[in-house]
C-alpha cells in the first residue's frame, strides 16, 4: 500500500531543533597510509509534528554534522501527533531494525532505546512506549523509526480517505 500521508515540509518557514544521533570515525586504507573522514546521522525537528534526518561525511567533525543537519532539512516528513502522543500502534522496518511503537497515557514519558528517542522526541511526543528489535545500528534504527512514522494516519486523513465522517470512523 502507497503511503498517502507522507506531507513534505518546506524547511525555510520553520524553527528547528538538531539531535546528533551518532558519530563514527572511518579509517580510509590506502597505499599511503590511513586516511580518518567522520559521517555523522542528525535528526532535525520542530517539536510540532515534524521532523527529518540526514547523514553528513567529512574529514572534520563539525562539517560532518553541519552536512547531516543541511541533508535532514531536505527530507522533512509531517507526523500527527494527538495530545503529545501517536494515534496508534505501529510497526516498522528498514533492513534489519525493526521498531515498535505503541502510544502511551500522559506522564508516561518516551520510553525508548538512544537513536529513537531522538526521533520521537524531535516530532514532539512526549507520551510513547517504544521497542527496539533486530539490528541496534543507528543508521537502520533511525530509517526503521522513520518508516513507523510515516505510517502514522490520524482519523481526520481516514475519513477523507474513505468518504465519511469522522464519527463513522469510530462508531462504524
Amino acid at each position: 500500500m502507497a503511503n498517502l500521508n507522507i506531507k513534505r515540509v518546506k524547511s525555510s518557514e520553520i524553527e528547528f531543533k538538531d539531535k546528533l544521533v551518532s558519530i563514527q570515525r572511518v579509517t580510509k586504507v590506502t597505499k599511503g597510509g590511513r586516511t580518518f573522514s567522520f559521517s555523522a546521522v542528525v535528526v532535525v525537528g520542530n517539536e510540532n509534528g515534524v521532523v527529518g534526518f540526514g547523514l553528513g561525511k567529512a574529514k572534520e567533525v563539525t562539517s560532518a554534522i553541519a552536512k547531516g543537519i543541511d541533508d535532514a532539512k531536505k527530507n522533512l516528513i509531517k507526523v500527527p501527533v494527538l495530545k503529545g502522543t501517536i494515534p496508534h500502534e505501529q510497526t516498522g522496518k528498514y533492513s534489519g531494525a525493526f521498531v515498535f511503537l505503541k502510544p502511551a497515557t500522559p506522564g508516561t514519558g518516551v520510553i525508548a532505546g538512544g537513536a529513537m528517542r531522538a526521533v520521537l522526541e524531535s516530532v514532539g511526543v512526549k507520551d510513547v512506549l517504544a521497542k527496539s528489535k533486530g539490528s541496534s545500528n543507528p543508521h537502520s534504527v533511525v530509517k526503521a523509526t522513520m518508516n513507523a512514522l510515516m505510517q502514522l494516519r490520524d482519523a481526520i486523513s481516514i475519513a477523507q480517505v474513505r468518504g465519511i465522517s469522522i464519527d463513522k470512523v469510530f462508531n462504524g
